[in-house]
């Protein structure tokens, strides 16, 4: 079974974790495309250490690049489709509240 992965769209209009990535070297742009098409076909089956559920419908994707952290967190919408809600780069061993309450605040308008 494959999913269907989506970017969220803020009310703007644009697509912060398009954005996020697109930030990002060509060399870690790919390694995150690699991570993005191994959720596309396992989604949260594909567990650790690829990915972590954090709370209930938000799971995060873990990419690891040159002694890089990148996460993107994520809901899975329906039986087919994940929707990515929040990129960022990981400086802290602990993950910043801050990066935490952003992928919430977009969850409670993605979940219907």
């Amino acid at each position: 079974m494959s999913f269907k992965v989506d970017f969220f769209k803020s009310v703007r209009g644009d697509y912060p974790v398009a954005e996020f990535i697109e930030s990002l070297t060509t060399k870690e742009q790919a390694k995150i495309a690699r991570s993005i098409d191994l959720l596309e076909e396992f989604g949260i089956l594909l567990g650790m250490p690829h990915v972590k559920k954090l709370e209930k419908d938000l799971w995060e994707l873990r990419i690891l690049f040159s002694g890089n952290i990148y996460r993107i967190f994520f809901t899975q919408k329906d039986k087919q489709t994940i929707m990515l809600l929040h990129g960022f780069k990981k400086k802290t061993q602990k993950t910043p509240a801050k990066e935490l309450e952003i992928a919430q605040e977009r969850l409670k308008r993605v979940k219907f």
